[in-house]
């Protein structure tokens, strides 16, 4: 097996071909996984208001399930990739079955949340009996059958991680694709089969998470020449592979929760002015994915190249793979600005707005997206943080700009009533937030990388 894994494609391809073969693949399936939000949202929406306010207002506490699953697949991502690049391979097979184990402690975590938690948070945030009703049941959905997502994202990563991103893009797009097609089938109710409502629409989701689950453990054993998994290793994680996982996973996490702590606040902002602002609130959110999912598609397969060249003390390398995905990104989010300000009525009609929706929705949309180019520079400034395991720079930006300035800033712009207002937060946020990026990126750069 050693003499199989003497040479990986992230060291000896031509850069920008090595970034397009590892980030395509991702970018499509997450074009894709962003197409099933819009789509799950779009069928939530037939159903009335108050359904789509209610998946709004679950939103946090189920991205906070994906924040603990895709920054503990961070974590491994960076250990395996940079173990790779020094041809440690008993310790990127550590990294990878000691991901297996954290996996499991994270469903029974979310378990439990489902069980005790789901239908308090919901509680917290609206005293509407139809709302409280329909996002209870969601949210008790995704998370008791929660395994499928944790095991999804951390076999996709265990693929971006060796450089098998194509299979990674088969699983998510799978799983997506199989969710879009039950939405409407468990929803409404066709074939014969009783209608859901919004619980349709959480057994979907989970319903194409496990299938992806299944799909990425598959393709790991017959493809993934590059780890060894042994029930062994599994069962008996090594302390210090646990420890280095979770430094680079934790800020991770942390960056991601806070991100659902900042959508919960705003919700609780919106929904001050009506629960129409906070549906607007989360069709945005919708809406912004298909733009951002692909640059976050982009920046994983751009981490583990950083990572692996980070390892193998190539500096040429790193410098092109960071610049061409500057030029990358930066094109993608200009595109998505240029969309979101020549037809926002025709995006918040896919989700069955009437005019109420429509008079908030249109401004919200020409001015939240003002924001994209600059967040796109963040974005890939931010990876390498990730690859080098400074991730605590990225929460560090994080809490910047989602706690320290958006939050009070959308407070204070609420308190002029007009909710059109609020929505300069995110412009003032991000500009704060590229100021800290170029900072640590600088200092990062200098002392990590003009080393090698």
């Amino acid at each position: 097996m050693t003499a199989e894994r003497k040479e990986n494609k992230m060291g000896v391809m031509p850069v920008r071909k090595l970034i397009i073969s590892m980030s395509l693949p991702m970018m499509i399936s997450m074009l894709v996984q962003a197409l099933y939000n819009i789509v799950d949202s779009v069928y939530v929406a037939r159903l009335s208001e108050s359904a789509l306010t209610a998946v709004t207002l679950a939103f946090p506490l189920q991205n906070l399930m994906i924040a603990l699953g895709s920054g503990t697949g961070v974590g491994i991502n960076a250990l395996l990739s940079r173990s790779l690049g020094q041809k440690r391979f008993d310790k990127s097979d550590a990294a990878a079955n000691t991901g297996l184990l954290l996996t499991c402690f994270n469903t029974i975590v979310f378990v439990f949340v489902g069980l005790f938690v789901a239908s308090w948070f919901i509680h917290t945030q609206t005293t509407d009996p139809e709302i409280i009703t329909y996002g209870s049941t969601y949210l008790k959905i995704v998370t008791c059958f929660s395994f499928g997502i944790f095991f999804q994202m951390t076999f996709e990563r265990l693929l971006q991680s060796t450089g098998l991103t194509i299979y990674s893009m088969v699983s998510q797009a799978a799983g997506a694709i199989i969710n879009i097609i039950l939405d409407p089938i468990l929803i409404f109710g066709m074939f014969g089969l009783p209608k859901f409502g919004v619980a349709g629409a959480a057994y979907a989701t989970v319903i194409g998470q496990i299938c992806a689950a299944a799909l990425g453990l598959i393709m790991n054993l017959k493809f993934n020449r590059e780890i060894n998994f042994s029930f062994e290793k599994i069962l008996h994680p090594e302390a210090k592979i646990v420890k280095q996982i979770y430094i680079v996973g934790i800020p991770s996490i942390l960056m991601m929760s806070i991100g659902s702590l900042m959508t919960y606040l705003m919700n609780r902002i919106l929904i001050a002015f009506s629960t129409t602002a906070t549906a607007v609130f989360g069709v945005y959110f919708k809406l912004q994915s298909f733009f951002f999912m692909p640059v976050f598609g982009l920046n994983n397969g751009l981490i583990p190249v950083l990572a692996y060249n980070y390892g193998a003390r190539s500096r040429s390398r790193i410098d092109e793979a960071l610049k061409f995905s500057l030029m990358v990104a930066f094109g993608i989010m200009c595109l998505g600005t240029v969309i979101m300000n020549l037809f926002p009525s025709q995006l918040l009609g896919f989700f069955n707005a009437g005019e109420d929706m429509l008079a908030i929705g249109v401004p919200a949309l020409h001015i939240i997206s003002i924001h994209f180019p600059i967040a796109a520079i963040c974005i890939v400034l931010g990876s390498i943080f990730q690859a080098f395991s400074q991730s605590v720079y990225s929460l560090i930006i994080s809490i910047g700009r989602q706690l320290v300035i958006l939050i009070p800033a959308a407070w204070l712009l609420a308190q002029t009533g007009n909710v059109n207002n609020v929505w300069w937060c995110f412009m003032i946020a991000e500009t704060a937030s590229l100021v800290l990026s170029l900072i640590f990126f600088r200092k990062i750069y200098n002392r990590l990388v003009v080393t090698l």
